[in-house]
């Protein structure tokens, strides 16, 4: 059974109440999408090159990365000439299979942190301003807190933007959580060290720390990034366990960008996607892993602190092309 077919059996009908989160966050880019593929299988009274070339650029503006694009489309070229398909109206099933097959097929694809057995987990957040980055940290804890049942502190690394400190500070006393911090202008590496320590003594489950966004000046961040790298193996060994790297989803192929530079200064072990609630290009999710091969962890669908879900490829797939299965 295809994808098409098994989401459409598992999400139309009862069990489509568990998906609202995702239907809701990823309203704006399934009304987009959606729309655009019915429109051209409209106009179109059979399948040829000006039909696909029409498909490359709906995908291409929905975010979807050039180079993954040829290859979608190269899949669903093949699968019209095997299945002899000519109606247009008859290959949304394919294009929803072969754009989420090609994510799919890779064995790198966990969404799980990966804890410590007997020790401190240290989680750093990197990416660059504005991307969400201390909220996320916020509802990451939470999260966390409610569904493992861990204890989470944070450190305010992030000691470059003016009210980084702050902001985080009053998270922290919103979640009821430590929040360990240092002077704006301070040295992050050392908030990191005094949070470690402080998280090592009270027995905290997970410490999670927030970094500086500041990609504009790379070498710098570079050895910011270093250092606390150094220090946290200094203190656990292991650490960090994972480095998640926050990408606005509203930044389209910017955000790709960013990512692709990240990933250059730093190991990034996953990708939390925020504000997918706020675009209609959905295809964003396609051109990381294209880009980078490294697996989007959470997603954001909205305001709320229970908004960020654990990244989910077949309510993804459901929430962005929902009007097309109906």
């Amino acid at each position: 059974m295809g994808f098409f077919k098994k989401i459409k059996n598992a999400f139309l009908g009862e069990s489509a109440k568990q998906n609202e989160k995702y239907v809701a966050g990823l309203d704006k880019s399934n009304h987009s999408f959606s729309s655009k593929i019915n429109e051209l299988a409209a106009r179109y009274r059979e399948i040829d090159d000006d039909y696909f070339e029409e498909l490359e650029n709906i995908l291409i503006m929905s975010d979807v990365g050039v180079n993954m694009v040829m290859k979608i489309v190269d899949e669903i070229k093949k699968e019209v000439r095997l299945s002899n398909i000519t109606d247009p109206t008859e290959i949304n099933e394919i294009i929803i299979d072969k754009m989420f097959v090609i994510y799919a097929n890779d064995s790198y694809m966990t969404t799980k942190i990966n804890y410590a057995e007997n020790d401190l987990t240290v989680i750093l957040m990197v990416g660059v301003n504005g991307a969400g980055k201390t909220t996320t940290i916020a509802k990451l804890a939470h999260k966390i807190m409610e569904e493992e049942g861990k204890s989470v502190m944070v450190a305010a690394g992030d000691t470059f933007r003016a009210g980084a400190i702050d902001q985080l500070d009053v998270w922290a006393k919103r979640l009821d959580i430590p929040c360990v911090k240092g002077k704006e202008g301070g040295d992050p590496s050392a908030v990191v060290f005094d949070a470690l320590n402080q998280a090592k003594e009270k027995n905290i489950d997970v410490l999670i720390c927030d970094t500086a966004g500041r990609l504009q000046n790379k070498v710098n961040l570079m050895n910011e990034l270093e250092k606390m790298n150094r220090i946290i193996k200094r203190v656990i060994p292991e650490g960090p366990q994972e480095t998640l790297l926050v990408v606005d989803a509203t930044t389209g192929q910017n955000g790709v960008s960013q990512a692709v530079e990240f990933s250059k200064i730093t190991d990034i072990t996953g990708i939390v996607l925020t504000k997918t609630d706020g675009t209609a290009k959905g295809g964003i999710v396609l051109s990381i892993k294209d880009a980078l091969n490294i697996p989007v962890k959470f997603i954001g669908l909205g305001e709320s602190m229970d908004d960020l879900q654990e990244f989910d490829l077949e309510q993804y797939i459901y929430g962005l092309c929902r009007n097309l299965m109906e």
